[in-house]
């Protein structure tokens, strides 16, 4: 296959990656507009390949559908790299993908059979976001140009990168607790923002309110912490551009994360408000992941997988 060069991979990788992000929004908005059950069955949709797309069925078969599609590129994408890639962990990492997309399918499936428990609607909104971060993670090395690999490690830099490895987790932990806030449709269970019934505190407590109120709390937190990390990350070495805009980029949608959120409360949950807090949240994770991984090798501490960053010809 002619076509399956260095320069179709990196732009296939992309696209997936950007399809994949379009399949987080079509979940969102089958969880925003309550039509998580408008198709009874699965994996045929009333018994059809294609039922009339009107109501609730145009947001859940739609997002089948998108599935479907990410599923295919996901797919193509793991056979390109493993006919172009020379880097064992890149080809294991793209069946990774196809492997999350299998079961992520699979939960999927069951979220409909089983009428939307919400352990298994959780589970699936968060392997959905990881499933978009490895996708993400993919395309941003098969696209990398720069030199960062080729470098002599950094030793001094491997507390930035533990570091942020541990706000990627906390970012995990926000996931959770925001598709639990989700999936127990305890969007307005605090009916206000920034106080807390007109306080700091609820003054009741039931598990809608405490995933809730934990879901602000730790936003809070990851957003003060966030700042002053990229601040430090920013001043200690500027002419890295691709840390620099991920830095950047980080912060920008963290701000307009946290618009969304209180939009969200302030407007009584609008549909494509919350669709775009999931949106923009999946972002945040996928920045703090790409930038750990960009330190991580900066460090020396992913030397071994990152060493050789250049492409065999093909």
């Amino acid at each position: 296959m002619e076509f399956l060069n260095q320069t179709f991979v990196r732009r296939f990788a992309a696209v997936t990656a950007v399809a994949t992000w379009f399949l987080l929004v079509a979940g969102a908005l089958v969880t925003s507009t309550g039509s998580g059950l408008s198709v009874p069955d699965w994996p045929l949709s009333y018994g059809q390949w294609m039922p009339p797309m009107v109501g609730g069925v145009f947001f859940e078969h739609g997002h089948r559908m998108v599935a479907g599609t990410v599923a295919l590129l996901t797919v193509f994408l793991a056979f390109a790299i493993a006919k172009t890639e020379s880097r064992t962990w890149v080809r294991n990492m793209a069946f990774t993908a196809v492997g999350l997309v299998v079961v992520q399918a699979t939960l999927g499936g069951l979220t409909v059979l089983l009428r939307l428990p919400p352990a298994v609607s959780v589970s699936h909104a968060f392997l959905g976001q990881s499933f978009f971060c490895l996708v993400a993670v993919l395309a941003f090395v098969l696209n990398d140009t720069s030199d960062a690999a080729r470098l002599d490690p950094r030793p001094e830099e491997r507390g930035l990168f533990w570091f942020s490895v541990c706000l990627t987790a906390g970012f995990l932990l926000q996931l959770f607790l925001g598709a639990s806030v989700r999936h127990l449709h305890a969007g307005l269970s605090i009916p206000d923002f920034p106080t807390v019934y007109g306080g700091l505190l609820p003054p009741l407590w039931n598990a809608q309110i405490a995933f809730h109120f934990a879901h602000r709390i730790t936003a809070y937190v990851l957003f003060a912490v966030t700042l002053v990390f990229v601040f430090r990350l920013v001043a200690r070495e500027r002419r890295d551009k691709q840390r620099v805009f991920l830095c950047v980029a980080w912060v920008g949608l963290l701000v307009l994360q946290v618009a969304l959120g209180a939009i969200t409360i302030w407007w009584q949950r609008p549909v494509a408000v919350t669709a775009a807090h999931l949106a923009v949240g999946a972002l945040c994770l996928a920045a703090s992941v790409l930038l750990s991984f960009r330190l991580g090798s900066m460090a020396g501490v992913l030397r071994g997988q990152v060493a050789q960053t250049r492409w065999e010809t093909v």
